[in-house]
């Protein structure tokens, strides 16, 4: 996919551009901090961060980013390119293409830690989950890295908006069934469910548009 292409790209490009322009100071705020609590938690030991999928850094803040000396960051859009840099003028990125082959990172950055941004649930791979989360794993094994990411979205609105911790993966019925206890639930699945079921994990709602809500996981490799 072209440069240009990523500007009309159905999870991201100008559409995402404009949502954050609109609400993320509002709906956004309350998932965007808590992003930010899970970021001040995680320590990798190195200096060199590899953000994936930042558009433009509207989860990061520069209290997060100023902790790292280089940062890399594999960014397709153009638009979301030129937003970064205005967003954090004192930080200089390293632009590079988008996440074809997860290889490249241990084998471009072996000593650089990996922060997935909100990427895994879009489309970003056209392979199955039962094939990219394996490989994934395998090849993030022994490396530095973390991830918040898209587990399902609808339009129907939670029971409440409290985060919630795991020590372990959980069935997706029974995660649901936290946030949206009983009725019908219509729902996009964004095939993340089941990365790393051994380690602990958290949830937190975003009220992406006042209409549509994502239920987001946070996790560390």
């Amino acid at each position: 996919m072209s440069t240009t292409r990523y500007l009309a790209h159905p999870s991201g490009g100008l559409a995402y551009h404009l949502r954050a322009w609109r609400y993320r100071d509002t709906l956004w705020l309350p998932y965007l901090e808590q992003v930010a609590d899970w970021l001040q938690a995680w320590r990798p030991a190195t200096r060199h961060l590899v953000l994936i999928g930042p558009s433009a850094g509207y989860s990061l803040s520069a209290g997060f980013l100023d902790r790292f000396e280089r940062i890399s960051a594999m960014e397709p859009d153009l638009l979301a390119r030129v937003l970064l840099r205005q967003r954090f003028p004192g930080v200089r990125f390293d632009f590079q293409d988008a996440l074809g082959d997860p290889r490249v990172l241990p084998r471009n950055y072996p000593d650089a830690a990996y922060l997935f941004c909100n990427l895994l649930g879009q489309q970003w791979t056209t392979a199955s989950r039962d094939t990219w989360q394996p490989a994934l794993i395998e090849v993030l094994n022994g490396q530095p890295w973390a991830s918040y990411h898209d587990l399902v979205s609808t339009e129907r609105q939670p029971r409440g908006y409290t985060a919630l911790s795991l020590p372990a993966l959980i069935s997706l019925d029974d995660l649901l069934g936290h946030f949206w206890p009983s009725g019908e639930l219509h729902l996009h699945d964004h095939e993340t469910h089941g990365l790393l079921p051994h380690r602990p994990r958290r949830y937190a709602i975003w009220q992406l548009t006042p209409d549509r809500v994502h239920l987001v996981e946070w996790l560390q490799g």
